[in-house]
């Protein structure tokens, strides 16, 4: 008897999703490998990782990093894509070139798809935080194997190349983005005045993805946090665009009900909000 796969079927989703990680360790908890985690938990989906770096950091700043060495990286990928069925996974702080190459050595080895990149580049005061190097390492290496890539407009002048100022600069951005071998852009315009709009380019089509701007100093993770909930709702088997009304949805709730007694500087999400 002919019938119908159903959406689970058809994408193999297994009974629970699993997604993986690759990032940095945030010893105090709001941003990197533990916020992806708490991400995936609460979306319902089992949390793999790979450490590519650990952090002495709190919610004032960043006191100390040390490094991963490459080689325990392409084992920790070993490790779990021997064992685990990743639905889908994200990349996050990516420290210098010779990380960067092996991670995109590793995914490609590995068939890791769905992969959500965040090219954490720049960050919220404009500081750079990628050397020239691995910064021209991540755009050949990396960018090409991602399904969407989400920069803030900081990373986003910088690998367009223009000023992005606008919902208009934003679009143009996104298409120039997309030419450097990634499926998707979303540009992330939690910076701009008035409301919260992201744009998402696929190739063919721009989706805006709209929220109410809430004033808070509370906005540690945020980056992570939207990338790791694109990356578990695509391993559940939604489409892009769903995955990124989701993961709007979310963080926008985790921000609102964020915590405002969790350190003295920018605090971290609520990521328990549902």
């Amino acid at each position: 008897m002919d019938r119908r796969l159903t959406h689970r079927e058809e994408f193999a989703v297994p009974s629970l999703p699993t997604a993986l990680t690759i990032a940095g360790s945030d010893s105090g908890g709001g941003a990197g490998i533990q916020a992806d985690l708490k991400t995936f938990t609460v979306l319902g989906v089992y949390g793999a990782s790979i450490l590519t770096a650990l952090t002495a950091q709190n919610t004032v700043g960043v006191q100390g990093v040390h490094a991963v060495p490459p080689d325990f990286i392409a084992q920790q990928f070993d490790s779990v894509c021997s064992d685990l069925p990743i639905g889908a996974a994200k990349t996050g702080m990516l420290a210098d070139a010779e990380v960067i190459e092996i991670v995109a050595a590793k995914v490609k080895e590995h068939g890791v798809r769905p992969l959500v990149v965040d090219p954490v580049m720049v960050a919220k005061s404009g500081d750079r935080l990628l050397a020239q190097g691995a910064q021209d390492a991540l755009i050949r290496h990396v960018l090409p194997l991602a399904e969407v890539i989400t920069p803030n407009l900081g990373e986003a002048e910088v690998l367009s190349g223009m000023s992005v100022r606008s919902p208009d600069q934003m679009r143009e951005a996104a298409k120039r983005m997309r030419d450097l071998g990634c499926k998707a852009v979303l540009v992330k315009g939690g910076h701009l005045k008035g409301e919260a709009v992201d744009v998402l380019y696929d190739g063919s089509d721009f989706t805006e993805f709209r929220a109410g701007r809430i004033e808070s100093k509370n906005t540690h993770g945020t980056g992570c946090t939207l990338s790791a909930a694109i990356a578990a709702n695509l391993s559940k088997g939604k489409t892009l665009k769903e995955a990124v009304q989701e993961a709007k949805t979310f963080i926008t709730e985790a921000i609102d009900n964020a915590p405002a007694d969790l350190g003295s500087g920018h605090g971290p999400l609520n990521h328990m909000c549902r």
